[in-house]
């Protein structure tokens, strides 16, 4: 059993959920999906938290959740895209994790996230998204152990890298 636990970062639409259970299914790990464990705990929607309480009560939360996972061993855990805006949640993470940064340039996230209804920090629009994008980057960057690129690429593809790596890592 792998005890190290891999952890998924990047903005909105770099594919960390897509990619994070193809990368479980194969290495037989528990995939996390930090942003439905936070549906499943509050029996809210991400968008019911923003609008009822707004960003701060749902980045404590965040928060909660990450200190929770990152204790366990051999998961494979997608962060909400803010995740590294708390120092905390990247020190909890890095405690027994790797961290893999997804990145993507900015008209390949657009088009991923277009039309979606769940991302409350971009509903006012392309220009609030590459604002949010460009106020994060130099953290993603910062907090990654590993950098993948998904530019024009499967999620499989992505997915093979993380585990090339990962089991170069465990031997």
């Amino acid at each position: 059993m792998f005890s190290i636990n891999i952890i998924l970062t990047g903005f909105m639409g770099a594919g960390k959920t897509t990619i994070g259970r193809i990368v479980a299914k194969e290495l037989n790990m528990k995939f996390i999906d930090t942003d439905e464990e936070i549906v499943r705990t509050t029996g809210l929607s991400i968008t019911e938290i923003f609008e009822r309480f707004g960003e701060e009560y749902f980045r404590d939360i965040e928060e909660e959740i990450i200190e929770r996972v990152a204790s366990g061993k051999g998961l494979v855990i997608a962060s909400g895209g803010g995740i590294v805006l708390r120092e905390r949640n990247i020190n909890n993470l890095k405690k027994n994790g790797i961290i893999f940064l997804l990145t993507a340039d900015e008209n390949e996230l657009l088009n991923r996230v277009y039309g979606s209804t769940d991302r409350p920090l971009i509903k006012k629009g392309t220009e609030d998204f590459l604002r949010l994008l460009d106020e994060r980057e130099e953290r993603y960057f910062e907090t990654a152990d590993y950098i993948i690129d998904t530019n024009k690429r499967t999620a499989e593809s992505a997915a093979w890298e993380i585990i090339r790596i990962y089991n170069k890592l465990l031997v």
